[in-house]
């Protein structure tokens, strides 16, 4: 099928691989993966989730980008196309469920962009430096009516972005965030590994604790960040898969993602565990972690506020860019299903998760239960669609000649079973695992 004229598309490799790791680097790998990698056996967990990523993660971004090239279209009207050549109904509905969860991802997402907006802002005069414990600096934000106005800001600003497209909207933004993302890293790390104590901090990182290979918890959390990491949703990669030209390289993109954001990820964790180590500061502090430990180093650490300003843009990059393709998703499907426009797509999505995001924004308590909901309990439910769809109901034969087209280095026969067989079957298993150690 070949896609529409109308339809815009990735002009260049790395501009798409930049979109993809921009939507894999969110907070999660800024807070989520130093905890787990130092909670379950440092080094010792590299080794599950090294394997998980690179076997499971290329190849669910394989089919996600391949399914929506092949469909021309997000997840809609991929899942419907994909049901209507085998003779099934029900395809739109099927689609209709991972856009939806995306949906509600958007809207508790916003909520935490706008919080990283206010800490930029704060670090940029220095206000929160000088605001007494960091707890109290952030409990008057979360969950409190002020929130509403910086929600209110990153809505305009990932709005701004996506009424430009995909060309000329995501790629160009993504292609300025993400090397930028880098080099912050680069030098915070530099920073961070030159305080004094901060050898604690990798040890606890990278000295392996061997009998966490023998707990099926450390393997479940490892399985469970590997999917979460490349954001496996059964959508938001998807679309982005369905803005690509047939001569688009995938396997080696699905590659070049994963390794990006994996490095990316271990460079967080070389960030942030030595800093908290270096000032005696609880490293297990999860959702916290940045927005009160984090503020603690910073409060005390020579030089803070530069750190900090640079900490916070970093993170303002990896949310932004998070963003941008969780609400593209949404937005490709309000133009596909119903032909508006862009910009009333656009527009609608935001007013839509802005609204709904304003509850949450004032309760933190409903807050913190609608994010559990959403990424541990509906999340991982999409990913196990989009792969029985491709895999199992379109065909794996299909799947693996779609995912061909283009490539430099085709994948061989030995991929069929791993996608059909083994992704299929431990997207099904995280779904279980997810509610029994509430990875998410």
């Amino acid at each position: 099928m070949t896609q529409p004229k109308a339809r815009d598309t990735f002009t260049t490799r790395w501009g798409f691989i930049l979109a993809c790791a921009g939507s894999a680097v969110g907070l999660g790998n800024l807070w989520m993966f130093p905890w787990r990698l130092g909670e379950y056996g440092g080094a010792a967990f590299l080794i599950p989730y090294l394997f998980f990523v690179y076997i499971l993660g290329t190849t669910g971004l394989m089919g996600e980008f391949a399914f929506g090239r092949w469909a021309g279209k997000g997840a809609v009207g991929a899942y419907d196309k994909a049901m209507r050549e085998r003779g099934l109904g029900f395809g739109r509905l099927l689609g209709a469920y991972p856009v939806l969860v995306l949906l509600g991802v958007l809207v508790f997402y916003l909520i935490v962009t706008g919080w990283v907006l206010r800490y930029f802002v704060s670090s940029l005069t220095g206000a929160f430096l000088d605001a007494g414990p960091s707890e109290s600096y952030f409990t008057q934000l979360s969950g409190q009516p002020e929130s509403i106005g910086w929600q209110f800001l990153a809505v305009i600003i990932t709005g701004g972005i996506l009424v430009f497209g995909i060309s000329k909207g995501i790629e160009r933004a993504t292609k300025v965030m993400m090397p930028l993302l880098l080099g912050l890293l680069l030098i915070l790390l530099i920073r961070s590994v030159t305080l004094p104590g901060s050898m604690a901090g990798i040890r606890y990182l990278f000295v392996p604790d061997w009998s966490y290979l023998l707990k099926p918890i450390t393997w479940g959390m490892a399985l469970g960040q590997a999917f979460f990491s490349v954001s496996l949703t059964g959508a938001g990669m998807l679309v982005y898969g369905s803005y690509l030209k047939k001569d688009f390289d995938i396997p080696n993109a699905a590659l070049s993602t994963v390794t990006l954001d994996t490095g990316m990820a271990i460079m967080a964790a070389l960030i942030i565990m030595p800093a908290t180590f270096a000032y005696g500061i609880d490293p297990a502090a999860g959702p916290a972690l940045l927005f009160i430990t984090l503020v603690s180093v910073f409060q005390n650490m020579p030089g803070g506020q530069f750190v900090a300003i640079l900490f916070f843009l970093g993170v303002l990059f990896a949310a932004v860019s998070s963003l941008l393709a969780i609400k593209e998703a949404v937005v490709e499907a309000a133009m596909d299903q119903f032909s508006w426009s862009r910009r009333t797509s656009v527009l609608l999505t935001a007013v839509v998760a802005f609204l709904c995001g304003i509850p949450l924004a004032v309760n933190q308590n409903a807050f913190d239960r609608f994010v559990d909901i959403i990424t541990v309990y509906l999340v991982p439910v999409g990913a196990a669609i989009a792969g029985i769809l491709f895999f199992w109901v379109l065909g794996i034969k299909t799947a693996r000649a779609e995912v061909n087209i283009g490539s430099e280095k085709p994948v061989g026969p030995w991929w069929e079973p791993v996608a059909k067989y083994l992704f299929v079957g431990v997207a099904l298993a995280i779904i279980g695992l997810s509610m029994a150690f509430r990875i998410g």
